[in-house]
């Protein structure tokens, strides 16, 4: 039994891996989302001024990337045959099955800070992070532990087993998009840093608003490959092609010590590394993005089983992670800036993530898509 003293930590944890407070953080009803004019620090004035002058209405494709629609061979090959192909079977990307998707838009970057403020402004959206947790939702937790906040990544002083991540997560009062690392942080800076902290309902109230949608897991996938077929990454096989850093992942000794080798430690600028051909950038590494599948570890067998080009895909109808029966979990694509090749590898293109819908993380966000409107018939 943890102590008191613990249960913050293990409340994030559990909402983190979907251990324990998934089925309860799902069930949560909606926010009154009026109250959230008033929940912000006077650090926000800082970053409420440099987007000040940022459009309030979003153009009909702004920064939005038109991808003609096409078929493709969908999953990854086992990674550990690769070089840098980490220690992961991930079965759950296999078998490798013909997918045929139609034209769409789809965000050249992933969603910022600043664009998030903007939608946040005009609606005085309150994310899932920023929500007070009720007593009843949470049995047998005691009241006092019970309040806002959201789940940091936290590099350890010493080395620890990889088996056990609650060594570098930690659940952070006051913790949320607008406070990344904690209550006393602030987007100054970060204006052009991708949104985090962010759990499924709160960006599909984004994509909703800007008149959009998250992108289906197919979709993403044949975006992220830009054109190239069954290739480990969106530029090709070579992890570092010439030795030049081509995503943000982590360098080092995982996860005590990154070396930053391509530039950064944490999260990068979205556009700080160059886009792959359909002009997309972050499609491997920085922050992993939400996906509208469901997730179910054998849906690919399912769809290869059928023996047809599975056309527009949507995932299965419900969630179900054998490993965590009761967490209603949703795809998650692209890895993150803490993606290694010693723990993950799931920047690689054709991997796959899951995330408990309910969950933000330090590491999480999104980008959005729009369907393209059909050629008029003749």
């Amino acid at each position: 039994m943890k102590s008191a003293s613990n249960l913050p930590l293990a409340i994030g944890i559990a909402i983190l891996s979907g251990n324990l407070l998934g089925a309860s953080l799902s069930a949560m009803p909606p926010a009154d989302h009026s109250q959230g004019a008033s929940r912000g620090k006077q650090s926000d004035s800082k970053s409420d001024s440099a987007v000040a002058n940022q459009s309030q209405a979003l153009s009909a494709n702004d920064g939005m990337a038109l991808i003609k629609g096409g078929e493709f061979d969908m999953g990854s090959i086992d990674p550990r045959e690769c070089k840098c192909g980490g220690h992961e079977a991930m079965e759950d990307a296999r078998p490798i099955h013909r997918v045929r998707v139609d034209s769409f838009w789809i965000d050249a970057a992933e969603v910022t800070n600043a664009e998030y403020q903007v939608f946040v402004k005009e609606t005085n959206y309150v994310t899932v992070a920023e929500r007070e947790p009720k007593p009843e939702d949470f049995p047998g937790v005691p009241k006092e532990f019970l309040v806002p906040g959201s789940v940091v990544f936290h590099a350890p002083t010493e080395r620890v087993s990889l088996n056990d991540s609650q060594a570098w997560w930690r659940f952070v009062p006051g913790a949320s998009w607008k406070h990344p690392d904690g209550p006393d942080s602030h987007l100054a800076g970060r204006e052009n840093y991708p949104v985090v902290h962010i759990a499924y309902e709160d960006a599909e109230a984004y994509a909703t608003w800007a008149k959009k949608r998250l992108p289906t897991e197919a979709e993403w996938e044949y975006a992220a490959r830009g054109g190239l077929a069954q290739k480990l990454y969106p530029w090709g096989n070579d992890l570092t092609p010439d030795g030049k850093h081509q995503a943000n992942i982590f360098q080092g000794d995982f996860p005590r010590i990154d070396r930053a080798e391509d530039g950064f430690r944490g999260a990068a600028p979205v556009r700080s590394f160059p886009p792959n051909a359909y002009g997309l950038y972050d499609m491997s590494g920085n922050v992993w993005e939400w996906c509208s599948d469901w997730y179910r570890p054998e849906y690919y067998a399912d769809l290869a089983a059928k023996k047809v080009v599975a056309v527009n895909p949507h995932g299965p109808r419900s969630s179900l992670d054998p490993a965590e029966i009761w967490a209603n979990k949703r795809v998650v694509r692209g890895g993150s800036f803490l993606c290694t090749d010693q723990f993950c590898t799931r920047y690689m293109v054709g991997s796959r993530g899951k995330s408990e819908v309910s969950t933000g993380t330090s590491h999480t966000g999104f980008r959005c898509v729009r369907s393209a409107e059909p050629a008029p018939s003749k």
